[in-house]
């Protein structure tokens, strides 16, 4: 609840971010250290960003193979769950955002499920996971969201991260 009229993040549905943009998020958004207390507080701003905006999503944030918190809001459904597991399964094989991924395939004129070679039951390279960086060592985890268009999805995920990292 602010009060300078702060907009809701630059959420614009019909221009997705680019390859280049995504790629520099993920350039930005790397932790000095990721800890259990850190999982908490991270999964709690994106629990109350998406309670701000009655978001019907589940989240859930995953490090080294151990999940370290889920919530699931009211309107999301065990649905949520499938598809945040077959997101993070992306960017735990490919270490980057499962939006990027998924980006990186339609750049080439292709998709993801066409081209990966890849069970789609497993593995979804849609908007929503990100991975948690931390610096010198490289991807430990990721963060997820599912329950929203997968472009928002991801920029909830973005927002989050900005904040927690004070960036």
């Amino acid at each position: 609840m602010t009060h300078h009229n702060e907009p809701a993040p630059k959420v614009t549905p019909d221009l997705p971010p680019t390859v280049e943009e995504l790629e520099a998020q993920e350039r930005r958004l790397v932790f000095a250290r990721f800890t259990h207390d850190d999982a908490w507080a991270l999964g709690s701003l994106l629990v109350e960003l998406a309670r701000e905006r009655r978001a019907p999503v589940a989240v859930d944030i995953h490090r080294a193979g151990q999940q370290l918190f889920h919530a699931a809001l009211p309107g999301s459904s065990p649905d949520n769950d499938a598809w945040i597991a077959r997101k993070r399964r992306v960017v735990e094989r490919y270490g980057s955002a499962s939006y990027l991924v998924g980006a990186r395939f339609r750049a080439k004129g292709t998709t993801f499920e066409e081209s990966s070679r890849l069970d789609p039951d497993t593995y979804a390279a849609h908007g929503g996971s990100f991975p948690i960086t931390v610096a010198d060592v490289g991807v430990i985890g990721a963060v997820t969201v599912s329950g929203l268009p997968q472009v928002q999805d991801h920029r909830l995920v973005v927002e989050a991260l900005e904040r927690f990292l004070g960036l």
